[in-house]
């Protein structure tokens, strides 16, 4: 358990004394217990001073998790010069019961419906270099408030055209949803806390992104935006033409056809039995996005069926290559790693706690375990969560072997021994007859 101390080490500026005792007696428990993560789970594999009560004190108090985690990514990127990336996603955990802070109906990946849960919004700082994602920043998502009957106004149908008297709006200044205000706030929380410790310029999003508001948004905080279009999305080229010296400079040239892209922004071709993938990059322009696009189109054909497929991914950035726009794209993955890890091993999925503080803690430390596993297997020779938790595991036993026979050196002692040795983890502790 040293391991775990030295690395902690580093935390001793940030915490009082007794919540740092207590975040280290918690760690070691995850990584050397089994079953449910959960406040009573970890007291029973916790050692001296991590009582229930204890547990139950550490998950009610006030804890700057950002500055945990940049301590810990502080320390593991000290001797990397690559690029870094903010990544960002929001996970659901399904919840019964109605009392649970937050808790609402959210959309799942898994399930493809909306479900009954809690979600968080989640930004990992990414290395291009070796292709992790560590989490720093987790925030809850409320539910939206259900609006009381009797007070919605149903949209008068307009007729067609363009309204009288209405004007031109300016697409830059936007209006953000609720889901897009939180994570503007949380980038710039973000850039306030790394400062000049790493130089981030882009900012990673899935396809809910996809659109001008979302790069606004990021172009605010001063990032540039790489997400995905949908794949039918209406694109144009930029004009090309003559000005013919009367009205408004045309912006935009001819809408792009998607099975007839031209030859001259082909990037890559390459055929692998018989799947031909062929990337195109070009600027481009949309009606509703304020700013050029750096478009980058991969399309999949299938020379015996015929039929082709389409991914739109685009950056705010002109200056991007067509490699790295897929590079970058294909690591935001990573963080559904991070979110998989925390579910399966450090209690994202199992925490039963219902108030505000200690579900915001359930979260954070699920997440910040993600990041302290990274950093021991940096430094280990596991290559999975599951391998580094089998070893932990073990060392708690062989601890409390050893423990035991420190105190029972008499050979008539051994099966009393062999009786007590099971006993960390359980439910019901039967005493044993002397």
């Amino acid at each position: 358990m040293n391991e775990i101390t030295t690395l902690l080490s580093c935390l001793h500026s940030l915490l009082d004394r007794s919540t740092y005792r207590q975040l280290l007696v918690v760690s070691q428990s995850l990584l050397a217990m089994t079953g449910r993560v959960t406040m009573l789970g970890i007291s029973r594999w916790a050692e001296q001073g991590g009582s229930y009560r204890t547990v139950q004190r550490f998950f009610a108090k006030e804890i700057c998790w950002p500055l945990l985690n940049l301590a810990i990514i502080k320390a593991c990127f000290e001797n990397s010069s690559s690029v870094v990336l903010v990544a960002g996603d929001a996970t659901t955990v399904t919840k019964s019961g109605k009392k649970t802070f937050g808790l609402g109906k959210f959309f799942s990946s898994i399930y493809s419906r909306p479900v009954p849960g809690v979600a968080f919004q989640s930004l990992s700082l990414l290395n291009v270099e070796n292709k992790k994602s560590w989490p720093i920043l987790t925030e809850q998502i409320l539910p939206e408030p259900k609006h009381e009957q009797g007070k919605l106004q149903k949209k008068k149908k307009s007729g067609r055209g363009r309204p009288k008297g209405s004007k031109n709006t300016n697409r830059r200044d936007v209006k953000f949803n609720t889901e897009m205000t939180q994570v503007q706030k949380m980038l710039r929380q973000l850039l306030c806390l790394v400062g000049n410790t790493f130089h981030l310029a882009y900012f990673v999003y899935d396809g809910a992104f996809g659109n001008n508001a979302a790069v606004q948004m990021a172009r605010q905080v001063g990032l540039h935006l790489i997400s995905k279009l949908r794949c039918d999305s209406a694109l144009y080229f930029k004009w090309q033409g003559v000005y013919s010296g009367r009205g408004a400079r045309r912006i935009y040239g001819d809408k792009i056809n998607y099975k007839n892209l031209p030859t001259a922004y082909l990037k890559s071709e390459k055929t692998e039995g018989c799947i031909c993938t062929r990337i195109y990059q070009f600027e481009a322009r949309h009606k509703k996005f304020a700013d050029t696009l750096n478009v980058v189109i991969i399309n999949k054909s299938n020379r015996l069926t015929k039929k082709s497929a389409y991914a739109v991914l685009f950056s705010s950035s002109l200056e991007l290559g067509w490699e790295d726009i897929i590079n970058y794209y294909r690591l935001r993955f990573q963080i559904e790693f991070n979110f998989r890890d925390a579910k399966q091993h450090w209690g994202l999925e199992d925490f039963m706690v219902i108030e505000k503080q200690p579900v915001f803690n359930a979260a954070n430390l699920s997440l910040w375990m993600v990041n302290l596993s990274h950093a021991i297997l940096e430094k280990s020779e596991e290559k999975s969560i599951l391998d580094l938790k089998s070893r932990y595991h073990g060392i708690y036993y062989v601890e409390k072997i050893l423990k035991i026979l420190q105190e029972n050196t008499i050979p008539i002692n051994i099966m009393q021994l062999i009786q007590e040795i099971p006993m960390p983890g359980r439910i019901h502790k039967e005493e044993v007859a002397p």
